[in-house]
């Protein structure tokens, strides 16, 4: 490398040429560079909270035997005094101050406190006491090496505020920002509550196929790849619905799944190609069993993260209490594009040529598909969704957009089915199962000649041959995990809520 490179390496590499310096002084002590194993006694957050309410005399009356701790975390300090340091250290959601001196380590330990940069990874043995300050700290008798950062932490270890890179490098941002830090022990939180209200409702957990050889379940453009062995064409599933189901025929009348599922199609704030949906079926039961039960499942997940308080989403306040709104299709649509300067009666509502004409006259995109019921929805997707900020479960939903739910007895044209929806978002649909074999063919069929560039819509023949041996009256519900921890972490965008969202390549790159 020429003079002239050299002087055009960025200060980062400089930083790490540092550290690796260090590294190589650790090692002329003896010390392994990456050593395999430190058994601590506790984690941070352990220690103190063991100890975190004794005051300094308190401490001091315990013998040091039984208020030893052997602790260990990533190095987020360092006041160095010469002779004495004052390290702390952080491990999750713990942190936990540790004093160093050059009079109580042997002269190794201490010479590896020496080479220890902000960023690396540290043990200590020794009694807890209380500062002068009344800071909880461990005497350091002992001083581990286990990890050396050969990159620096995010500036000044206040993190990263670039999104871009917080995204591409989830690692530094969970390392800087507790914010972020927060929404995903919020989202585990969530997830486990969402699981216990399941089982505790006598559902039974269960897996289905990932890689399926037919994409079915949800109108989207699938993820296709190869099977050498077998020879086929596989999709990652859009949905886990027909395999579910398939289980209910099969004896098992409560079933549910926390799963991923894949579509391949665009990104924004509300969606990302691989997401997490909870699905869930209950034998004899039908869309107003699904409301209610959904209902219960959306409290319990709140209060999971927010106890009794509610949700704040960007400026809104969503209170996530029973009962929830119910309107139907028709007439929060109807109100939507009246307040847009166009009355349309019931009637018109329901016949595609007036709900063309409210696309044209509000300059909107028609549906490739331009019958009533997709124009209908492409209205309530366009001027409805986003002024339903309390949860409101939406009812009515037209055949044409609904293939797997059961047809209303009573209005024509209609189905038995749901979408809950809150903070503008959709996250949850739901219906009365449709269980007639014959029905069901015919409705593939339509999908079939009706799909659009880049679908997949096989006749699942398998499928209808399940349920021709027989599927009782069955709800079901999906319910969006990514959209429902959103609006309970207020984040503005799905890719905050998801650990390693998928990303444009930078150019270059």
């Amino acid at each position: 490398m020429s003079d002239d490179a050299a002087d055009r390496e960025p200060a980062m590499n400089r930083d790490e040429r540092d550290r690796r310096r260090k590294l190589a002084e650790i090692e002329d002590l003896g010390v392994p560079a990456w050593p395999s194993r430190f058994a601590a006694s506790h984690t941070l957050e352990q220690a103190a909270e063991t100890f975190g309410d004794l005051d300094g005399p308190g401490l001091d009356a315990i013998p040091e035997a039984e208020r030893t701790v052997r602790v260990g975390g990533r190095v987020v300090a360092i006041r160095s005094f010469g002779k004495a340091a004052f390290l702390r250290l952080s491990e999750g959601p713990g942190t936990l101050q540790a004093h160093v001196r050059r009079d109580v380590l042997s002269e190794r330990d201490f010479a590896v406190s020496k080479a220890l940069d902000l960023g690396d990874w540290a043990g200590v043995t020794g009694p807890i006491f209380r500062t002068r300050t009344g800071e909880l700290t461990v005497r350091a008798d002992s001083l581990s090496f286990l990890a050396k950062a050969l990159l620096p932490l995010p500036e000044k270890w206040h993190g990263l505020t670039d999104r871009d890179t917080r995204y591409r490098q989830r690692y530094l941002d969970l390392l800087g920002n507790p914010r972020t830090r927060e929404v995903f022990r919020s989202r585990a939180g969530m997830v486990s509550a969402m699981r216990r209200f399941m089982d505790g409702e006598g559902f039974l957990e269960v897996e289905t196929p990932m890689l399926q050889p037919l994409a079915t379940g949800a109108a989207a453009r699938p993820f296709q790849t190869r099977h050498r062995a077998l020879g086929i064409d596989l999709y990652l599933r859009v949905a886990p619905e027909l395999y579910l189901k398939r289980l209910v025929v099969g004896g098992f009348p409560r079933v549910y799944e926390i799963n991923r599922n894949f579509r391949n199609e665009g990104l924004s704030t509300r969606h990302n190609p691989e997401f997490t949906m909870l699905e869930f079926y209950r034998a004899f039961s039908d869309c107003a069993d699904m409301m209610e039960i959904t209902e219960r499942l959306v409290i319990a997940a709140a209060r999971a993260v927010r106890g009794g308080e509610p949700a704040v989403f960007g400026d809104e306040e969503i209170r996530f209490e029973k009962p929830f709104a119910r309107v139907s299709l028709l007439e929060v649509t109807g109100a939507a594009l009246k307040e847009h300067g166009v009355a349309l009666e019931d009637d018109d509502l329901r016949s595609a040529a007036p709900l063309a004409e409210a696309h044209r006259q509000l300059d909107l995109p028609l549906p490739p598909d331009e019958s009533a019921g997709k124009l209908l929805l492409s209205l309530f997707e366009a001027l409805a969704e986003r002024r339903l900020i309390q949860p409101t479960f939406v009812t009515g939903y037209p055949v044409e957009v609904s293939p797997l739910s059961k047809a209303s007895p009573d209005e024509p044209g209609i189905t038995e089915r749901f979408e809950l929806f809150a903070g503008g978002l959709e996250i949850a649909n739901g219906f009365s199962e449709l269980n007639d074999p014959d029905e069901q063919a015919a409705r593939f069929g339509e999908q079939m000649a009706k799909r659009q560039a880049g679908e997949e819509h096989a006749m699942d023949w398998d499928y209808i041959e399940a349920l021709r041996h027989g599927l009782p009256p069955t709800g079901g519900c999906g319910v969006g995990v990514d959209r429902v921890a959103m609006l309970l972490t207020n984040s503005p965008a799905i890719r905050d809520v998801i650990l390693f969202p998928h990303l444009r390549p930078r150019e270059g790159r």
